[in-house]
């Protein structure tokens, strides 16, 4: 067995996900299902240790020794893939995450139309919510391309690993990934001031340093997208002003009303056929109404302003799962399921 068959395979069956992992055969996700590739054998710790390291440089396996795990970004064939080889029950396991090789528009993704508009702002912050694998890499890449086709500017990536590399169009981007092209994210993030950007794409807003930063970047002029892990979008609010200590939250709550552009949280639902599966979006906006909300420390209201302003172009994640129904597009029971304010979805569907 040699990974270029394992990730033969995953290509072929156009899964998201290989797994390999001790006692295990290797394994795809597909459409957000776990299938067994038995036509390789079971993997045994040793097989798993030849394959994960296979890949790897010197430094990089010296760098996984250290730290128990590693992120790495890797191309094979055309395809690219984000692999993060990580320790369990004192083995090496990998999880590989198949990068699509073609950066889809938004229409192709089936994504709201507002989304076009944040690729017109000159500045500000633009943030995504959600779990890991729900596709808000997918849809950011959607975005920083659009930027790249139509805008002339300067676009600076930091990620933990590049994964989207993005075509020589109008833009010059600059995709820079840590460990292999900058120590640290809070050393990228005070440098990318230096290097005269326009837009620039934080992989993740980790922490209380990466957070300040982004917000000072957001600040000083620039159009910065991130992403966040929380479930709703006035969730996101209140993680942001909880990093900070009690003495910075209305400084923090300040800065927010004036630099934020909108809060978007993302899942991946299983459609009607189960085969596939379909965005479902939740929007807030930046109104007025909303900055005053932030400003004054009152986030409960927010869901409020969300359902009622639908004028505007903010989208309820409820709402939207209602739509996604009454089109035929997902289940009334995955509606149901995935209702982030269970008492609000039934008011929706009838």
């Amino acid at each position: 067995m040699e990974i270029k068959e394992l990730l033969d395979a995953t290509i072929a069956r156009k899964a998201s996900d290989l797994h390999l992992i001790p006692g295990y055969y290797p394994s795809v996700r597909v459409n957000n299902n776990i299938l067994f590739l038995r036509n390789f054998s079971i993997l045994t710790p040793q097989e798993t240790n030849e394959l994960l390291l296979s890949i790897l440089s010197q430094e990089q396996k010296t760098m996984l020794a250290e730290n128990k795990e590693i992120d790495i970004g890797y191309e094979y064939s055309g395809a690219r893939f984000r692999i993060n080889i990580y320790t369990e029950n004192k083995m090496l396991a990998g999880a590989f995450r198949l990068i699509p090789s073609q950066i889809k528009t938004i229409e192709e993704l089936n994504l709201p139309s507002i989304l076009h508009t944040f690729a017109d702002y000159p500045q500000g912050l633009v943030l995504f919510t959600g779990p890991t694998g729900e596709g808000k890499s997918t849809t950011l890449a959607t975005l920083i391309n659009e930027i790249n086709m139509k805008r002339s500017c300067h676009i600076v990536t930091i990620e933990d690993p590049v994964e989207f590399v993005y075509p020589k169009e109008k833009s010059i981007v600059s995709q820079r990934e840590l460990q292999q092209d900058t120590l640290s994210w809070n050393i990228a993030l005070k440098s990318v001031l230096r290097e005269d950007p326009d837009v620039v794409l934080v992989g993740e807003m980790r922490d209380y340093d990466t957070v300040q930063s982004v917000l000072t970047i957001a600040e000083t002029g620039h159009l910065v997208f991130s992403t966040l892990h929380t479930g709703s979008t006035s969730e996101a609010i209140n993680r942001i002003v909880d990093v900070f200590p009690a003495h910075q939250q209305n400084q923090i709550r300040n800065s927010l009303s004036n630099t934020l552009v909108a809060v978007v949280a993302q899942r991946l639902l299983p459609d009607v056929t189960g085969t596939s599966r379909v965005p479902a979006l939740e929007v807030l906006l930046n109104t007025p109404s909303v900055a005053s909300i932030i400003r004054d420390g009152k986030n409960f209201m927010l869901d409020n302003v969300i359902e009622t302003s639908e004028d505007s172009g903010m989208i309820m994640f409820e709402k939207y799962l209602a739509k996604l129904y009454h089109s035929g597009y997902i289940t009334k029971d995955t509606a149901l399921q995935h209702a982030i304010r269970r008492n609000l979805i039934t008011k929706f569907i009838t």
